[in-house]
């Protein structure tokens, strides 16, 4: 996650979009007082800066109840102001309101078929290459983004949703009003280790799966208009 005061932009990392590989490729490009949040593992030339700090917790209190208020006050204690996979929402409650409102917000979104096999991937790797497809799903954990860029009544949060299908088209518009140098390319692929099957989920899903996969990420395929 990214906050640039020098650029004035906000990047919301969501999950299997090339999130760290953007923080790394705008990292060189922040200012000194920007706030870059760590990156795991650490990837040069990305330099964590000023994510650490106090903050306000009763705007968030105001509606969360159960574990997440007690996070909150973990967060709080541990000065854990901001942190990668942030929620738009959190990050609107934890800065000031004319920086929210003037600052350009924006995202990476994917084909959630494709970005469920591509988090089944990673998750595999870190098992050692012991998990199945059929594992993965039979745990039912999904990694939605929904959340990340949208409020608790589903709207909107940000002012541009790149789709990772056209990401340097997408980002080549983005870093062109940021006044951001690109030309075309991240320079860095960070994780791609975790995956060495580059088949298309259309080839790996079976249609049960992919029924699942259509329920869990519902929202996302309504709002962006996603196809299997």
């Amino acid at each position: 996650m990214i906050i640039s005061h020098k650029h004035k932009f906000i990047f919301i990392k969501t999950f299997k979009t090339a999130g760290t590989s953007l923080e790394v490729f705008l990292s060189p490009h922040c200012g000194e007082d920007d706030v870059l949040t760590p990156i795991f593992p650490h990837i040069e030339p990305h330099v964590a800066r000023n994510y650490q700090g106090w903050f306000n917790p009763f705007p968030q209190l105001w509606s969360a109840r159960g574990r997440r208020a007690g996070r909150i006050f973990r967060e709080l204690l541990q000065r854990k102001r901001f942190y990668g996979h942030m929620n738009g929402q959190v990050i609107r409650d934890r800065i000031p309101a004319g920086t929210w409102n003037s600052y350009f917000k924006f995202c990476v979104e994917r084909n959630p078929w494709e970005k469920a096999l591509s988090y089944y991937h990673m998750k595999n790797y870190r098992a050692g290459g012991t998990l199945t497809l059929e594992q993965y799903f039979a745990r039912g954990k999904f990694r939605t983004n929904y959340e990340k860029y949208t409020d608790n009544k589903g709207r909107l949060l940000v002012d541009r949703v790149v789709r990772y299908e056209e990401l340097a088209s997408g980002l080549g518009e983005v870093f062109g009003e940021l006044g951001i140098p690109f030309d075309g390319s991240l320079g860095t692929r960070a994780k791609s280790e975790y995956r060495s099957d580059r088949r298309p989920y259309s080839e790996v899903l079976t249609d049960e799966q992919m029924e699942i996969i259509a329920r869990a990420y519902a929202p996302e395929i309504r709002m962006h208009g996603y196809k299997p």
